[in-house]
């Protein structure tokens, strides 16, 4: 077993005085993970659920939407609900991944109330997220939000092998899926660091990755198919993009979630310096982005829509038909990588 507080101690200093106070004050925590959970929101908050367990307290995990096919990995990530337990007073709400209270989705619609009374803490990774309090923690130097609960575990003095190295796991499987196994630029020193003291507490490292990335059910393989076959590009092949409608999944019989990562797929285009991911949701269409190290910032083309993230990798949500938002966002995406030069 790893001594997590003395191995990552020095990187553990930097976590902000007011996040720890408040979990250690805590007896009953709501740790919120953002809708349409990734395995970095699920593992951080189930992280965050380690840690307040470990301090003591009574922890709830909430998250609006189910978890992703391959999550199963993951200890504890059945334990999500939808809604608070009402017989409980919790006095701290802690959000991983997401800055605004509305990234939570169903969550915040139903409990708006209850979210914004409770003090808070915000752990996350994204440029985009605000920092309005001594509480928000936002880092986007962090590959992933998992690797600053890592840190925060070092700082509350609580061993990565904790729950039996559920707590490991999880945040491991947070940060293989953030760096695509750490094949992102997004990948720092600090990142394999902080994996490094996670795989030595013999958190499966090759089983997750296989699990997230070698590993495809056949409807999903079906899905990916009907994609690929109506991927269009610009004249120049700068920008590539392709749709998912709901007949693509009625179809191919996949689930909803297993258009999670395509995007990834995308963005091997050699050509491209954007790829875009355009999905029919119930009142609009949701966009994913991804861009080329030293080109295109993602953040730079979602953020005239309402979106954010990172300067690789970014989404929006578009209040307009899915032709519309294909329009819209593929004109901006060819005007910002004709800007590039290479």
């Amino acid at each position: 077993m790893i001594g997590v507080p003395d191995d990552l101690a020095d990187l553990a200093a930097f976590v902000p005085e007011a996040v720890v106070g408040r979990l250690r004050g805590a007896r009953a925590i709501l740790a919120v993970a953002h809708e349409n959970p990734d395995a970095d929101t699920l593992g951080a908050s189930l992280g965050v659920a380690t840690l307040g367990r470990g301090l003591g307290a009574h922890v709830t995990l909430l998250c609006a939407d189910p978890p992703l096919p391959g999550t199963e990995l993951m200890p504890g990530v059945s334990d999500f609900r939808p809604d608070p337990e009402a017989s409980v007073a919790y006095d701290l709400l802690v959000i991983s991944d997401a800055g605004p209270l509305e990234r939570t989705g169903a969550v915040f619609v139903r409990h708006r109330e209850l979210l914004l009374r409770l003090p808070r803490v915000t752990i996350d990774h994204h440029v985009s997220s605000p920092v309005n309090d001594a509480g928000d923690w936002i880092d986007p130097s962090a590959a992933a939000t998992c690797e600053m609960v890592a840190l925060l575990a070092a700082r509350l003095g609580v061993p990565l092998d904790a729950e039996g190295g559920a707590l490991a796991t999880n945040l491991l499987a947070g940060i293989v899926t953030d760096t695509a196994t750490f094949a992102h630029p997004n990948t720092t020193p600090r990142t394999l660091r902080v994996a490094a003291a996670l795989l030595a507490t013999g958190a499966p490292l090759s089983e997750l990755s296989r699990r997230f990335y070698r590993t495809k059910p056949v409807p999903q393989l079906r899905l990916i198919g009907r994609l690929l076959a109506r991927l269009e590009a610009t004249v120049n092949e700068r920008v590539v993009w392709t749709t998912v409608v709901d007949d693509d999944l009625l179809v191919s019989g996949a689930l909803p979630a297993h258009s999670e990562g395509l995007i990834d797929l995308l963005s091997q285009a050699d050509t491209a310096e954007v790829a875009l991911l355009f999905k029919q949701v119930a009142g609009g269409t949701r966009v994913s982005v991804r861009t080329k190290q030293g080109g295109v910032d993602a953040t730079e083309l979602t953020a005239p829509f309402g979106g954010g993230g990172h300067a690789r990798a970014a989404g929006v949500s578009v209040g307009e038909s899915l032709e519309r938002a294909v329009a819209l966002v593929v004109a901006e995406a060819e005007r910002l990588a004709a800007l590039v030069t290479r």
